[in-house]
């Protein structure tokens, strides 16, 4: 059995209790072990929705972090200090860069912690290879062979020798799973494209069926023919379900809706899902 909680994303839900802010985290629950995927922006509304959802912090066993970006990583201090205790965080060795944008104006836009702080609690362990955190859980490592027109187009930037260049986001990494009825693949936002992501996850996994991919895809401003063709290669791959929100975009869920009908979620702070 796994069980992923939805603890932040930027939608509450109908009705709902939960908070909502613009980021993602997920709790992983799997033989017995809790994994942490991305903690938002900050560390209170995860909070507030883990006490809703009747889950506490000092059972996180692993934090995983998809990329840099402040609205997956901003939380981490606060929620290493709410855990209590020193455990593993699994990241990219570059996720601790200078990372900006400089449209409207020049901001970092990265982790918004030095490395050295985290290290007072908790233990990095920094890779860009596949690698499996428990059995049957894998991170992707480096997704390094792209598809041509998933390959980034975001006006991101960071340092090197004193210059200011354009970043590919290598750093984005997800997560998969093996179950009885596929691979489950997690991702944070997708800057790999999520195309790419299911095709790497095959081949380091070896497994062909895809159970579900699960998290955002990064089309909010994507054209209507990456968005078409997006939705046509996961089918292609046999992609039999998908949950996505944060930032996959309105017309991009209106196209996965029409492809996929019932077999297309909209993810949600609160919700449960169950594999």
């Amino acid at each position: 059995m796994v069980k992923i909680y939805v603890l932040l994303e930027d939608y509450s839900g109908y009705e709902s209790p939960f908070y909502a802010q613009h980021g993602i985290s997920f709790l992983i629950e799997h033989g017995g072990k809790s994994i942490l995927f991305d903690v938002g922006q900050e560390a209170k509304p995860i909070l507030h929705n883990m006490r809703r959802l009747g889950l506490e912090p000092n059972n996180i066993d692993y934090i995983f972090l998809s990329h840099c970006h402040y609205d997956h990583t901003g939380g981490l201090l606060e929620m290493l200090k709410a855990i209590g205790k020193r455990i593993p965080i699994i990241a990219h060795p570059m996720i601790f860069r200078k990372h900006f944008v400089i449209k409207p104006c020049l901001m970092d836009v990265g982790v918004p912690f030095e490395r050295e702080e985290i290290e007072q609690y908790a233990e990095l362990f920094l890779t860009n290879e596949p690698i499996q955190i428990l059995e049957g859980v894998y991170s992707t490592g480096e997704v390094r062979e792209r598809e041509d027109f998933e390959k980034t187009n975001l006006e991101v930037y960071t340092l090197k020798d004193g210059k200011l260049i354009r970043d590919e986001l290598l750093d984005d990494m997800s997560l998969v799973i093996r179950t009885s009825e596929g691979l489950v693949i997690i991702s944070g936002c997708s800057h790999a494209g999520i195309v790419s992501i299911v095709k790497h996850a095959i081949k380091i996994t070896g497994e062909k069926r895809i159970r579900s991919v699960i998290g955002g895809f990064h089309l909010i401003d994507a054209s209507d023919e990456r968005i078409i063709k997006t939705v046509e290669k996961l089918k292609k791959l046999d992609v039999e379900e998908v949950y996505t929100g944060h930032c996959t975009g309105l017309k991009a869920e209106a196209e996965f809706l029409t492809d996929y009908g019932e077999k297309f979620h909209k993810i949600h702070s609160g919700m449960i899902i169950e594999f």
